[in-house]
């Protein structure tokens, strides 16, 4: 089996889990998240547009958004590309961006300096499973080339697996905030 077989395999599991984890879900969900990036107010960060049975960190964003901090969203400006950032508000007109993700109309382009990431599965090495296109593992390492940079994965509790399978472009996150739990990355 080769490592996309196994990606592959891994994501249709991860997928599974996280829409069980997203039928319980709670309005609570995000109380951790908010309270990690307090942290780091002040800073630029980039959240996202939850789609699907995505964890929503628009509770966080709005959160950092009122305490005076600027807030991005993703946009995807093409295949094989770091994503961009387009500033956001929690009354912006949004429209629809590639993979149907909602962006702000029009939007102000900024540079994070702490990103929310989603994810299908995570493990406590720091390393997560997405959807396959390597946005963010472009985007990270691009960041972190220029500067101080702090990933956040933002996850259900049950995506959680054993080991992420990875190869050597994969980034790992520094920090993963779950319903439950806030995750120190370990070594590996």
């Amino acid at each position: 089996m080769t490592l996309t077989d196994i990606k592959t395999a891994a994501r249709n599991e991860a997928f599974a889990r996280r829409k069980v984890a997203f039928a319980a879900r709670l309005p609570s969900d995000a109380v951790l998240l908010t309270d990690v990036l307090q942290a780091h107010r002040g800073k630029v960060l980039s959240g996202y547009m939850p789609m699907r049975t995505e964890i929503d960190c628009l509770p966080a964003m709005s959160a950092h958004h009122a305490a005076g901090g600027r807030v991005a969203v993703p946009v995807i400006p093409g295949a094989a590309q770091p994503l961009r950032f387009h500033q956001w508000t929690p009354g912006a007109r949004m429209v629809e961006g590639a993979f149907k993700a909602l962006i702000p109309e029009g939007g102000v382009e900024l540079v994070p300096a702490v990103l929310i990431v989603p994810l299908l599965a995570f493990d406590r090495r720091g390393y997560r499973l997405g959807y396959g296109g390597g946005f963010y593992d472009r985007t990270l390492e691009g960041l972190r080339a220029r500067g101080p940079v702090t990933a956040i994965g933002f996850a259900f509790a049950a995506q959680e697996v054993g080991v992420v399978p990875t190869e050597p472009t994969d980034q790992k996150l520094d920090l993963i905030v779950t319903e439950t739990e806030v995750i120190a990355v370990t070594g590996g």
